[in-house]
């Protein structure tokens, strides 16, 4: 306990959370493939909602104009 006492005026560091946006850029693409293959009617309605729900949060990753087109595209894909 000794050792507690010892570091109780410090504060932890920040935790930092970064993303590798190629890993986001590949599996962005693959959701866009699997919607454009089946099409949006042809999705399960969970793998839908998991998409409709991941998407605009993996897009934060992406340069802003980037992220724009992407959830365009998608927005296209799932309403075709």
């Amino acid at each position: 306990m000794a050792e507690l006492r010892m570091f109780a005026d410090q504060e932890p560091p920040p935790v930092a959370a970064t993303a590798d946006v190629d890993r986001v850029r590949r599996k962005l693409a693959a959701f866009l493939a699997e919607i454009r293959g089946v099409g949006a009617h042809g999705l399960p309605a969970e793998r839908r909602r998991l998409i409709e729900t991941v998407v605009p949060q993996m897009t934060r990753w992406l340069p802003e104009e980037e992220a724009e087109r992407t959830r365009q595209a998608f927005g296209q894909a799932l309403s075709a």
